[in-house]
């Protein structure tokens, strides 16, 4: 059974950091895509970032480059997520998902409906 459980949110202050983990079981971390995915009141739930295990390559929504960065623990199973230079639009909640067993390409890495296996989320608030 695939779970993924999200921890490390809290309240910041704007330019202020974050890092959120995702503890996975009940899957080889290795295979795949991970990923961190976001939503606020009133908006769709968006990409934020990805990264294949399997060679570490990632992928980042326009809106966090140069301030978040994704890694992966592939032998603790652990799935991470350093936020720095936070601001107030990056409050929501956070939620870490799995793509098993197969990874797509990278353009659709993003797309919320190529995860299959989802977290219940850490709540990011960052005032101003």
């Amino acid at each position: 059974q695939v779970q993924l459980v999200e921890s490390g949110g809290g309240s910041v202050q704007a330019g202020g950091s974050l890092r959120l983990s995702c503890a996975a079981s009940g899957f080889t971390f290795g295979t795949g895509c991970v990923g961190w995915f976001r939503q606020s009141p009133g908006k769709e739930r968006e990409g934020v970032a990805s990264i294949y295990s399997a060679d570490g390559s990632t992928v980042y929504a326009d809106s966090v480059k140069g301030r978040f960065t994704i890694s992966a623990d592939n032998a603790k199973n652990t799935l991470y997520l350093q936020m720095s230079s936070l601001k107030p639009d990056d409050t929501a909640m956070y939620y870490c998902a799995a793509a098993q067993p197969f990874c797509s390409p990278s353009y659709y890495r993003l797309r919320q409906y190529k995860y299959n296996f989802w977290g219940q989320g850490t709540q990011v608030t960052v005032s101003s």
